[in-house]
């Protein structure tokens, strides 16, 4: 039994059995793959997928076991590694990240231009895609770091969370839209009655925009949902309704659209960095999460990861109070 056979075990059953794609996960071939499988079969001395004529149709029961356990072992090689390059201060390598497309623009270019004049050698690798698609990347193993949002104060469960920071939603509206000519901020009655167009997440019933207006038993009319803030603009701009999104969201190129804050309106958000609890954090990948931090102070951070802190002893700045004096969706770092 190896590491490479274990890797190609967890690789199929990822990729849901689909062992081209398995392949192109761990750099091999389709045929290598089948190979190793079959080997460790072989050794186990039982099957690990069931097979029809020409693909695997599912994962035995006996499988699902070696899978649970594989994956554990192959944490634990990662962290040996880890460990390793840490005590010989090796700074090259690779950084992943799974985090929403608004984070990916908006948020961390700062943060990660900084990180990567101090590690040059070091590929970041972003993943922008849902909050969920970001924690079961997390929960593959595929991520070192995932970056999500959260409505209110309480991140999900099973991860060491560290809070960045508390956001706002805007609403933007074309310059002739009914709402741009208000002198106060709308009430959710009166926005209930225009089509909206928002995030992909709003989609789900127990999003918070959907639980805001259901509380006040109003119904949300999405006209167009995108999981990326600039075609969110794009198609507000098209006139397919009023945009609701993510108030870092919006940059100096947006003078055409009128801004009106929902802070009170709609839920406050609060952006998170998750990790693994099993995981040994490369060094490089701790001061990445000291500029995404700036804010805790001493040691605190260490203790945040060890667990002997439970939470910050502070609350997270706002989006606002974090911005540089650049300009918009930039912040101190």
């Amino acid at each position: 039994m190896t590491l490479t056979q274990l890797r190609a075990l967890v690789a199929i059953a990822d990729s849901g059995l689909n062992v081209t794609q398995a392949a192109e996960r761990v750099n091999g071939t389709q045929p290598g793959l089948s190979k190793q499988i079959k080997q460790l079969e072989d050794e186990l001395g039982f099957l690990l997928f069931t097979r029809g004529a020409r693909s695997l149709e599912g994962i035995t029961p006996a499988g699902a076991k070696v899978i649970e356990h594989a994956r554990l072992l192959l944490i634990q090689a990662n962290n040996i590694k880890a460990l390793a390059a840490n005590l010989r201060q090796v700074h090259d390598g690779e950084l992943r990240i799974a985090t929403t497309h608004t984070q990916a623009r908006y948020a961390l270019p700062p943060a990660l231009a900084a990180f990567n004049r101090e590690y040059p050698t070091v590929a970041v690798h972003l993943n922008p895609g849902t909050d969920a698609e970001s924690l079961a990347m997390l929960d593959r193993d595929e991520a070192e770091l995932a970056i999500i949002s959260s409505a209110g104060t309480l991140p999900p469960s099973g991860y060491i969370a560290l809070p960045l920071y508390r956001w706002d939603r805007i609403i933007l509206v074309k310059p002739d839209h009914p709402l741009a000519h208000r002198t106060d901020a709308p009430r959710l009655e009166q926005l209930a009655q225009y089509p909206l167009v928002s995030y992909e997440s709003s989609v789900d019933p127990a999003s918070s925009l959907r639980q805001t207006f259901s509380s006040e038993g109003l119904a949300v009319n999405l006209a167009m949902t995108a999981r990326d803030a600039d075609l969110i603009k794009t198609y507000v701009r098209a006139g397919f309704g009023v945009g609701v999104l993510a108030e870092m969201a919006q940059s100096a190129e947006d003078r055409d659209l009128v801004r009106i804050e929902a802070a009170g309106l709609l839920p406050q958000c609060t952006c998170w960095a998750l990790l693994r609890k099993d995981r040994i954090l490369r060094d490089y990948t701790l001061s990445l999460l000291r500029r995404l931090l700036p804010w805790l102070h001493g040691n605190e951070l260490q203790r945040l990861l060890r667990g002997a802190q439970a939470a910050p002893s502070l609350p997270p700045p706002h989006w606002r109070e974090r911005q540089a004096p650049a300009g918009i969706g930039e912040f101190e770092i």
